[in-house]
């Protein structure tokens, strides 16, 4: 399970250090995508295959299904760490989640997601409201 909010720099060469906590479950070669929130979300190699499951049974004549199965297929990558740790960023999914230098790397249960600090910061302080999120889950039962 990940999680854990590191901060790192992308490199001259945009790379950025994977925590060493979260490669221990990543391994070496991963998936990276397109995430929701113009965020990037990174996957084991066993959890991609487990999502990619779950979308291969969305009916495919749902207009909305083909889109979200596109819009996370289309950018997906396959990656791979250095012997440093790192990892380089396309530059089309840099452009996705607004990353120019600094990063914020977290571990959300099943996947890693990383954001530009200035949009994560901003996720915290306009997006959400805890209070709010708080009834719902009550709501849901948790």
């Amino acid at each position: 399970m990940f999680i854990g909010e590191y901060q790192h720099s992308l490199d001259a060469k945009s790379r950025i250090i994977i925590p060493s906590k979260f490669r221990e479950e990543l391994g070496y070669r991963f998936i990276m995508t397109k995430g929701l929130d113009n965020c990037l979300f990174i996957y084991s190699l066993e959890e991609w295959k487990k999502f990619e499951d779950k979308l291969k049974n969305l009916p495919v004549a749902s207009k909305d299904a083909r889109a979200f199965v596109r819009y996370f297929f289309s950018s997906a990558v396959e990656c791979e760490i250095d012997k440093q740790g790192r990892l380089t960023i396309p530059q089309n999914l840099r452009n996705h989640a607004k990353i120019e230098k600094e990063v914020v790397i977290i571990g959300v249960m099943s996947r890693v997601e990383v954001w530009s600090k200035q949009e994560w910061d901003k996720y915290g302080t306009e997006t959400l409201c805890y209070d709010d999120i708080a009834e719902k889950m009550a709501e849901l039962g948790i």
